[in-house]
């Protein structure tokens, strides 16, 4: 395990060295807990930056911290088809994990290189999510802040995070395949996102609270703006194949070495207490 102290010695002359995680596939409030305990520990100087990989068991909807939950989501359609709901820490609109890799990040604001501003750090960060796409085979692009300010003006607004690009996010044919959101605490960015292995516009607006005319337009937009993986590239692709390749995009892009490790025990355990006493709570849930 690389420990905090070893990662600041080994940065003396060398590419900085990250922790690599790949956490597989958890319950949404167990996922949340893990990203704000990697949060902590990083702040608290027990863990180095981190680079997570993971998955949703069962399907989960994620709400922007900001989201009123029972005004748009359908509790009880969610229910009936077993999909969780959970509030993330950062903000943004909402996410169905299904058929996706999901990634976090875990850093200082003070890293070397990262643009303080937070749409220019989406800008830094990115890269690695676009070497990985690149490696897959596919010509993509990250939207530039002009492009995503014109588009979304000229958009009815939706609960749905992939209904449109946000700055600095990654498209492909013009399309969004990966949404990202990011947070600021304690002089750290945590930063995740959705990569799209596959999509299913009628999943995504079956979980909000919609009438039959608004859910077939909202369905229709989708298709319009949101591609996966599996329609890019003509094939479903594996959550490894997508990982491996991010692995390698990261590491070219924003020239790291990225060390496999394991959470420690008290990342573990904070992270179970934070998925019983908050993730999993009602009162976090409807707290807007």
């Amino acid at each position: 395990m690389l420990s905090m102290q070893q990662w600041q010695a080994a940065q003396k002359g060398t590419a900085p060295t990250w922790r690599l995680l790949d956490t597989g596939y958890l319950s949404g409030a167990l996922n949340m807990g893990i990203d704000e305990a990697i949060l902590v520990a990083h702040a608290a100087g027990t863990v180095p930056p981190t680079l997570r990989f993971y998955g949703w068991q069962p399907r989960a909807v994620s709400l922007g911290y900001f989201q009123h939950a029972r005004q748009e989501i359908d509790f009880a359609a969610c229910q009936a088809q077993g999909i969780d709901i959970v509030r993330r820490l950062t903000g943004g609109r909402a996410v169905l994990h299904s058929a996706e890799l999901t990634y976090s990040i875990v850093l200082p604001e003070t890293y070397p290189g990262l643009p303080p501003s937070i749409t220019a750090s989406y800008q830094y960060l990115s890269q690695g999510l676009l070497a990985g796409i690149q490696k897959l085979g596919l010509e993509a692009r990250l939207t530039m802040p002009a492009a995503a300010y014109s588009l979304r003006q000229h958009t009815p607004a939706s609960a749905a995070c992939f209904d449109s690009p946000s700055h600095y996010e990654l498209t492909v044919q013009g399309r969004k395949l990966i949404g990202s959101a990011q947070v600021r605490k304690q002089g750290l960015i945590l930063q995740h996102g959705s990569i799209l292995l596959d999509f299913d516009p009628a999943e995504l607006t079956g979980i909000f609270n919609l009438e039959a005319a608004a859910r077939l337009r909202m369905q229709d937009l989708l298709r319009r703006r949101v591609i996966s993986l599996k329609e890019a590239l003509g094939r479903l692709p594996a959550y490894a194949e997508v990982r491996d390749a991010m692995i390698s995009g990261f590491t070219s892009a924003l020239h790291l070495e990225l060390q496999p490790g394991e959470l420690t025990t008290g990342e573990l355990q904070q992270a179970q207490t934070l998925a019983r006493e908050k993730y999993g709570q009602a009162a976090w849930l409807i707290k807007r």
